[in-house]
Formats: structure tokens, sequence, C-alpha cells
């Protein structure tokens, strides 16, 4: 690969993340309505993980390559970027209204997931396989309570809404994940092929260029939700690309092979629960975030890049 061949994918990775971002959200939103599914289930269901695909992808890759630095601060990164970026972009073009039970169940079991995998790596420095089951364990707990809660809370339909076939809505939910996995694998290539020739260490391009790249199917696909005005959709994608973050993708990691900590990754980590705990606060505070909130969010986000950029 030459650098003119790594711009070409970059161009082909967004675009394809765009549009794959679009019909993804058509397709999943138009199954929320089919089924009376409020869109914030779907949010943390079938579109965080469609978008969170890409994480898994790299993970799993890295921990066979025995390249755990990578796994680690992929995830971290990937999830200070979710909550960080993904949620201030989203808020800056509509607000995000957060409902009380989010606030109380989902927001706050995500900072549990952040905390849990801090104590499992600080105390021994080590994710191995056991870890790694009890994480698939809890994931799988989290999946029957988001079915369970989606049983619970369906809705009456809108006669007025306009919904795809049941044929429609498969084609672009499944559609759109594909061309939203392989247009992050594009960038994630042309992007890292780049930040190597400029020098950058493995650690660093885990928590900037992968994790951004990983990162893009949830920040372009909640975006465009919040455009669309399913903003529930956008919040549950970040907030549930989140939780599969760290109990699937590092689950399935650590059940494959042991993952290594670094201290860097228990402090990226530490970094993540406080942000996650400032943006709770600013949900609590309204029941939403609004404009303002939402580039406070991304420029403490900068600081943090130039942070781990200095150190």
């Amino acid at each position: 690969m030459n650098i003119f061949t790594a711009l070409l994918l970059l161009v082909l990775g967004f675009v394809l993340l765009i549009k794959g971002a679009d019909y993804f959200v058509d397709g999943a939103s138009s199954v929320a309505k089919k089924f009376r599914i409020p869109s914030i289930i779907i949010g943390f269901t079938i579109v965080a993980m469609g978008t969170s695909l890409p994480e898994c992808a790299v993970s799993v890759t890295a921990s066979l390559a025995n390249n755990n630095a990578l796994a680690i601060s992929n995830v971290v990164g990937s999830n200070i970027f979710n909550l960080m970026v993904v949620c201030g972009a989203s808020a800056i073009f509509a607000p995000l209204a957060i409902q009380k039970s989010t606030l109380l169940k989902e927001f706050p079991f995500s900072i549990f997931c952040a905390l849990l995998l801090l104590v499992l790596g600080y105390t021994s420095f080590n994710l191995g396989r056991m870890e790694g089951i009890v994480l698939l364990v809890l994931f799988l707990v989290y999946l029957l309570w988001m079915i369970f809660s989606a049983l619970k809370n369906r809705q009456e339909i809108d006669e007025d809404v306009n919904i795809l076939p049941t044929w429609k809505c498969l084609l672009f939910i499944i559609g759109g994940a594909i061309a939203i996995k392989y247009g992050g694998d594009f960038v994630v290539d042309g992007a890292s092929f780049i930040a190597t020739k400029m020098g950058f260490s493995q650690n660093l391009i885990g928590l900037t260029i992968v994790a951004l790249g990983t990162s893009l199917p949830e920040l372009v696909t909640s975006i465009v939700a919040a455009r669309k005005n399913e903003v529930d959709m956008a919040l549950g994608n970040a907030i549930g690309s989140n939780i599969f973050n760290i109990l699937l993708v590092l689950g399935v990691a650590g059940a494959i092979s042991p993952v290594a900590f670094i201290m860097e990754n228990v402090i990226d980590i530490v970094i993540l629960t406080i942000m996650s705990a400032y943006v709770w606060i600013l949900a609590w505070t309204k029941n939403h975030i609004n404009k303002t909130e939402g580039i406070s969010m991304i420029l403490i986000y900068v600081i943090y890049l130039v942070y781990i950029c200095i150190r």
C-alpha cells in the first residue's frame, strides 16, 4: 500500500459509513415501529450491536495475534469517543432528551461495566479466560434484560407513520451493517498505514486512529439518527455500544486469549469512568443534553487527545 491508496481507502470508507448508516437507521427505525418497540431499545440492541462490529473485529483479531495492547486501547478509546464525541455531536444536531429509566438503569450499568473492567485490569493487569467468560455471562444477562424491556414497553403504532416492508427492513439493516463494517475497516486500514509511516506507537494508534476509526459507525449512525429526529436511538446507540464493547468485545477477546493490561490502560479506564460520571450528571440536571453541553463534551475529548499524544 502507498499513501495514495491509503487516502483512497479513507474516502471510500467514509462514503460507505455515511450511506450505510443512513440505510441502517431507516431499517432499524422501521423495525421499532413495526413491532411497537421503543426506539431507545432498538438503539441499545440492534443498532449498538451493528455499529460495534468494527471494534469486535479489530479486538478479536488483535487478541488472536497476541497484540493485546491494541485490543484494550481500541475498546477504551472507542468508549471515550462514543461518550464524548458521539453523544456530544448528536446533541449539537438535536437536544438529546434522556428518559428517566435510562438515567436510572442503562447509563449506570455502562458506568458499572467501566468500573468492573478497571477492577479486573488493576488487580491482575490481565484479562484472562475466566474474566472473559464473566463478561460474556453479563452480556447475556444484559441482552435478556433488553429483550424483556422491549416486550414490556411495546407502543401503539401511529397509522400515519410510513413503515418499510419487512424484507426491506432486513435489507437495509444487513446491507447497512455490511457497508458500515467495511467502511470502518477501510478507514482504519488507511489511517493506520499513514500513522505508522509517521512513526506513531502501537498503543497511541489504538487509542486514536483505530479507536476513532472503529467508532465512526457510532458517530455517523447517531448523527443520522439525531437528524432524523430519532434522538432516543442516537443515545441508545452510544451507551449500548459502550456496554457491548466491554462485555462482548473484550469478553470474546479475553476468552480467546489472555489480554494483558498496561498502566496506561488503567489510567484511560479511570478517565472513561470520570467522563461517564460527568455526562451522567449533565443528563440528570435537565433530563437532556443540549447544544452547549455537547460542545463542552467535544472540547473535553480534544483535551484528552492532546494528553494521550504528549504523555
